[in-house]
């Protein structure tokens, strides 16, 4: 029998974990989270998605990500993918290197982010790895203490949660992971939708269970692409054809920029539709970053 598809919420924050198959230590080498790092950088430009906190334990991955207009699964896809194929080469091995499907909870951010947040950045000191978060090096948590970190990690979306400005945000974001916790888990605060877990109250549910249903009214691509072609007096033929044209060349750009800025479409949708390498698309858009003229 198939498996029943994850509800997907656009803008929805999703706590997610991906374990190495039987429980194997997915980090043979130390540095190989590096690697890891990468691939998530590129997934996550790729997809428009953001992640507000990250852990990588020896056997398993945990992200709180938000996705944007493409489903969780597809940059989840990447990652896993693109990295259980890096290590298999590597070791000179087969098969499933990863559980064959991730672990995936939909969470109303605005209730129960901070708790998620300490919950993922305890995990080295609950797995007894350390008994400070801030000695790990592989999770988010030293971020959000304002040292330097990776462009693609964001911290003010929950930081926000902790103070006005930054730097009382993250002074109160130290003091919260010092102390004990007193905000249990609310394990009875929760339920489903289809194959999708919720960490919320009855009225998110509600609003998951309509947003899963109602019809999608939002611009499309093939919407956005016939927008430009009558905005700029050309063919959508001509946009789709190998014809090397500065004109169609900023058009294309033009479309690339409305579809992220808009959230109609991730970059490599595009590049799909206009028949495009999404890196000559990268080209065309650094050097037409605005309105055509």
């Amino acid at each position: 029998m198939p498996r029943r598809p994850r509800v997907h919420l656009a803008g929805g924050c999703y706590h997610v974990t991906l374990r190495g198959n039987h429980q194997q230590n997915i980090f043979p080498v130390d540095g190989d989270q590096r690697l890891l790092n990468l691939i998530v950088a590129r997934a996550l430009d790729r997809f428009q998605a953001r992640l507000h906190a990250y852990c990588w334990m020896n056997n398993h991955l945990h992200f709180l990500i938000q996705v944007a207009d493409d489903p969780l699964a597809r940059p989840m896809r990447q990652i896993a993918s693109e990295f259980a194929r890096a290590m298999q080469a590597k070791m000179h091995t087969t098969g499933h290197f990863f559980e064959r499907r991730y672990h995936a909870t939909l969470v109303e951010a605005e209730r129960y982010l901070k708790v998620l947040v300490r919950y993922i950045h305890l995990n080295p000191v609950e797995a007894g790895l350390v008994t400070d978060p801030s000695h790990y090096p592989w999770s988010s948590h030293g971020a959000y203490l304002g040292r330097p970190h990776d462009p693609w990690l964001t911290t003010d979306f929950v930081l926000q949660n902790f103070g006005s400005t930054r730097e009382l945000a993250i002074r109160a974001y130290g003091g919260f992971m010092e102390t004990e916790c007193v905000e249990p888990w609310p394990e009875d605060v929760g339920g489903s939708w289809d194959a999708t877990e919720i960490l919320g109250t009855e009225e998110f549910i509600a609003r998951v269970r309509q947003a899963a249903t109602e019809p999608n009214t939002r611009q499309t691509l093939p919407g956005l692409i016939s927008e430009a072609c009558k905005r700029f007096g050309i063919a959508a033929e001509d946009l789709r054809s190998a014809i090397r044209d500065s004109y169609l060349t900023q058009v294309r750009a033009w479309v690339a920029h409305q579809a992220r800025t808009r959230r109609i479409a991730s970059l490599a949708a595009v590049s799909r539709e206009l028949c495009r390498h999404e890196a000559t698309l990268r080209q065309a858009m650094r050097r037409y970053p605005g309105e055509i003229e």
